[in-house]
C-alpha cells in the first residue's frame, strides 16, 4: 500500500489493542506497523518505525500515557499523537495538550466518530471528544484570568499564524495560505507558544477559539 498512515498503538489492553487493530483495518488509508503493550516499549516502536500517527493509553502500569508523550516528544518524535482514555478529568486533558499531544479521544466514543477525529488529527485539526472541547476552552480561560495572558505582544505575522492554528491547520497549510516557508511557520509557532506561555499548539489554538480569535 503507498501513502498509508502507518500507526503504532500504545495500550497495555491487549483487548482494547486489537479492537482499534480492526477498527482501522477497516479503513484503506491506515496501516499498522506495530504495538505496543507498555509506554518505554512504545517509545522504542516510534523511534524505530517513526510511524504518522501514535494512538496512546492514559493510564498504563510503569510509564503513564503523559510521561511516555513527553519522554517521545523529548526524543523529537514528531509523529501525531493522540491520547485515547476512559478520563474526562479536566487535569488530565489539560495536562496532556500541554505535554504535546495532537488529541484526546474518550474510549467511549462512537467508532465512526473516533476515526473521523483521528483523521481530522492527521490533517491537523484538533482531535477531542466534543464534550470534553468546553471543559479545555474553560480550563484554559481561568488561567489566562489568572495569569493576564493576552495576544498584545504577537507581532501582526505570529496574530496570523494564531488564527490559522485555530482553525485546525497544519503548518504545510499555514505555509501555503501565508506564502511562507514551512520551516518560518515553525519559527513563528514556536515564538508565539513562548510569548503566551503555552506548550503546544493544540493549547495556543483551543485558547484563541474560546477568545474569539478565530
Amino acid at each position: 500500500m503507498t501513502n498509508t498512515i502507518k500507526t503504532l498503538i500504545i495500550d497495555d489492553h491487549p483487548l482494547f489493542r486489537k479492537g482499534v487493530i480492526q477498527l482501522l483495518g477497516m479503513e484503506p488509508e491506515f496501516e499498522v506497523v506495530a504495538e505496543a503493550a507498555s509506554g518505554s516499549e512504545g517509545v522504542a516502536l516510534a523511534l524505530e518505525h517513526h510511524p504518522d500517527l501514535i494512538l496512546l493509553d492514559l493510564n498504563m502500569k510503569g510509564l503513564n500515557g503523559i510521561e511516555t508523550l513527553q519522554l517521545m516528544r523529548d526524543k523529537d518524535v514528531d509523529s501525531r499523537i493522540i491520547l485515547l482514555t476512559v478520563s474526562n478529568n479536566p487535569d488530565d486533558l489539560v495536562g496532556a495538550i500541554r505535554a504535546g499531544s495532537d488529541g484526546y479521544i474518550l474510549k467511549d466514543t462512537d467508532p465512526e466518530e473516533m476515526i473521523r477525529l483521528i483523521k481530522e488529527s492527521i490533517l491537523g485539526k484538533n482531535a477531542i471528544s466534543a464534550e470534553l472541547s468546553g471543559l479545555l476552552a474553560m480550563a484554559l480561560r481561568q488561567e489566562a484570568v489568572i495569569t493576564n495572558r493576552s495576544q498584545a505582544g504577537l507581532t501582526e505575522r505570529e496574530l496570523s499564524i494564531l488564527k490559522c492554528l485555530a482553525h485546525g491547520m497544519s503548518n504545510k497549510l499555514i505555509a501555503r495560505e501565508l506564502d511562507i516557508m514551512d520551516s518560518t511557520v515553525k519559527v513563528h509557532i514556536r515564538n508565539l507558544l513562548k510569548k503566551l506561555k503555552f506548550r503546544s499548539r493544540v493549547e495556543a489554538a483551543v485558547w484563541a477559539v474560546s477568545n474569539n480569535l478565530s
